[in-house]
């Protein structure tokens, strides 16, 4: 099974967790600060990192941050584990890079789900026999064995997360995909229809592949998004800021 890193504080939560995901066959290594577990996941590069935000010295978003920006690091799953359950600080952990954001107090199917969610998707793009060698789309070509994506005449490197809502978005190329739609096939269960998952994540997506003029992910506003291949121009689609709108409208 997997190696799974949890870096928590809290020794009674790092407990708990580890107890959990070993009754289920996992390897689980424990760290009880930030500066440890960034250590120990250069040291041992393990599968998946449950990670704490809230811990002294070192906090969880720049722990996060920091596993990004390291090349031997930068594609492990993140799943962060956390009392904070505001909007607010999940956009927080998505921007440092977090793949999954799950609440303190957790349930522990919750928990086995979410990881297996996570191990699925990291473990499954290298080798998994149902993706296709190259998958292309208009301008986009998406190539699995190094989580790339060529846009014209740039490559691109992606998150795990990132390389599965674009390979799901580029299956239905030219169709509306709704975020409940995404959250089933990339994280493989639905969390209550969890927009701000996705909105997050779409935006980083738009980073890496777009450039000033020219767009390939439409947001289709009551709907969801929708790739567009061929590229547009930002003319051509409605303000950015009436996602927010959107967004704000769905939460009230």
């Amino acid at each position: 099974m997997a190696r799974i890193l949890v870096i928590d504080d809290d020794q009674a939560i790092a407990e708990l967790v580890k107890v959990n995901l070993e009754l289920v066959g996992h390897h689980v290594t424990t760290a009880n600060d930030g500066i440890k577990g960034l250590a120990l996941a250069q040291q041992n590069k393990p599968d998946l990192i449950i990670l704490d935000v809230m811990m002294p010295d070192l906090d969880g978003f720049t722990v996060c941050q920091r596993l990004r920006q390291n090349p031997n690091t930068n594609t492990i799953p993140v799943l962060m584990l956390t009392a904070l359950g505001m909007i607010k600080d999940k956009v927080s952990g998505f921007d440092a890079g977090a793949d999954d954001y799950l609440v303190k107090p957790f349930e522990d199917p919750e928990l086995q789900v979410r990881v297996r969610a996570l191990l699925r998707r990291a473990g499954s793009v290298p080798d998994s026999a149902t993706l296709p060698e190259i998958l292309t789309a208009g301008e986009i070509i998406l190539i699995p064995e190094n989580l790339q994506a060529k846009v014209k005449d740039r490559v691109v490197k992606l998150t795990p997360t990132e390389f599965e809502i674009l390979h799901c978005l580029m299956q239905h190329h030219g169709q509306t995909v709704s975020t409940g739609k995404l959250l089933e096939e990339v994280w493989g269960y639905s969390p209550d229809d969890d927009v701000d998952t996705i909105r997050v994540h779409i935006r980083h997506l738009r980073t890496r592949l777009e450039t000033a003029d020219r767009k390939y992910i439409k947001t289709v506003y009551g709907g969801g998004y929708q790739l567009v291949p061929a590229g547009f121009t930002k003319a051509h689609d409605e303000p950015e800021h009436h996602e927010e709108v959107q967004h704000k409208d769905n939460l009230a």
